[in-house]
């Protein structure tokens, strides 16, 4: 695979910047004077943070659009109504047939006995 030179660029600047942030964890996590500091016992991850920070307000910049409606709709509501639909003629035909005498009271899958 051949790379122009914008790419190895960037390759090498991504490496350099994945180098440096892990010799500042490794020295930050191996500091044996950390606690005197008062930041406890974990490393704070600036990325980490920022991420958690998305999930949190994540609704509060929620906009609703045709796309969310649809993904609602087919994910919660229409597999639930289609479920509920199915229960309801199964056991409405089963009530069918044990009302009409056509399972013996013995036959039955559940019963009072």
């Amino acid at each position: 695979m051949v790379l122009t030179k914008e790419e190895e660029a960037f390759i090498r600047r991504k490496h350099e910047h994945t180098l440096k942030l892990r010799n500042e964890y490794l020295k930050q996590s191996s500091n044996p004077f950390r606690h005197g500091t008062g930041e406890g016992g974990t490393v704070f991850d600036a990325g980490l943070a920022r991420f958690q920070a998305m999930r949190v307000s994540n609704y509060e910049h929620f906009k609703p659009t045709g796309k969310s409606f649809r993904t609602g709709l087919f994910a919660v509501v229409l597999p639930i109504a289609i479920y509920a639909w199915a229960l309801k003629s199964e056991r409405d035909g089963r009530e069918e047939k044990y009302r009409t005498g056509q399972v013996a009271y013995k036959d039955r899958q559940f019963k009072f006995i």
